[in-house]
Order: C-alpha cells, then sequence, then structure tokens
C-alpha cells in the first residue's frame, strides 16, 4: 500500500475548503438571526462538504461523465436537505428562501472545487443580499415568517 500526499494538493484543498466555508458565513448568519431551522451549522457543512465531494470525484474518476455524475449526486442529496427545510400549513409555506439558499450554496461548494471563484463569489453575494434585502418587498409580508 502506498501512501501518496502532496503537501502542495493538502494547502490547496485546505483552500478551496476554506473559501467555499467563508463564502457560506454571510447566509448562514443571515438564516441564524432570522431564527431559520438551518444556520451557522447548515450552511458551511453543507458548502465544505459539496466542494469536498467534487474534489473528489475530480481526482478520482477519469471522465467528464463520472464528475457530472458527482455533481447531480450532490445536488439531488442536496435538494432533498432543503425540502426538510420547507413547512406547510394551511395556506401559508415558509422555508423556501432557505431551502432554496442551501442549494445555492452546494453550487458554491462545487464552484470552487472547479476553481470558479468568480461564480462563486456571484452566487453568495446575490444570495446574501436577496435574503438580506428582498423581505420588505414581498407582496403580503406579514403573513411570511421566511424572511
Amino acid at each position: 500500500m502506498e501512501f501518496d500526499l502532496s503537501f502542495q494538493e493538502v494547502i490547496t484543498h485546505l483552500l478551496q475548503l476554506g473559501i467555499a466555508l467563508i463564502l457560506a458565513l454571510p447566509m448562514a448568519v443571515n438564516r441564524e438571526h432570522r431564527a431559520q431551522g438551518a444556520g451557522l451549522r447548515t450552511f458551511p457543512l453543507v458548502a465544505i462538504a459539496s466542494c469536498a465531494y467534487m474534489l473528489v470525484g475530480m481526482q478520482v474518476y477519469d471522465s467528464g461523465a463520472a464528475e457530472a455524475r458527482v455533481m447531480y449526486g450532490i445536488i439531488t442529496g442536496i435538494g432533498f436537505i432543503g425540502g426538510g427545510a420547507i413547512l406547510k400549513n394551511n395556506n401559508q409555506t415558509i422555508g423556501t428562501a432557505t431551502a432554496a439558499s442551501i442549494w445555492n450554496t452546494g453550487a458554491i461548494g462545487i464552484a470552487v472545487a472547479y476553481s470558479r471563484y468568480e461564480i462563486a463569489l456571484v452566487l453568495a453575494v446575490t444570495n446574501f443580499v436577496i435574503l438580506q434585502f428582498a423581505t420588505p418587498l414581498k407582496k403580503n409580508d406579514t403573513d411570511q415568517s421566511d424572511n
């Protein structure tokens, strides 16, 4: 059994995982302050896990088709997690913004894994701005608690 560890790769992957974590923090803080179900633990974990799964898939598989299957699995799995954040009660549905943000955070992790930092940054900034500032623009804001 050969133990092949490249310290350059370790540093590169630590930086990528750190970037994914940092980009997820603004959404995590927003959701935590708004008392939504997912927050400071969920968002960073989704970002770094999706980044890590994609990094492993990129290094283990030879074909783009295999990498696409890894990405498909990540997207599907995160959609399942986000679905758990959505609650319907009478005529009110809450948690959709949190669910969409969790899904977006997975995309941030994947973008970082592919070193597409510009995409990850745009996703993070857009998600945060929408969560932070779009609530007053919502119709019938008093009936919605997913702000």
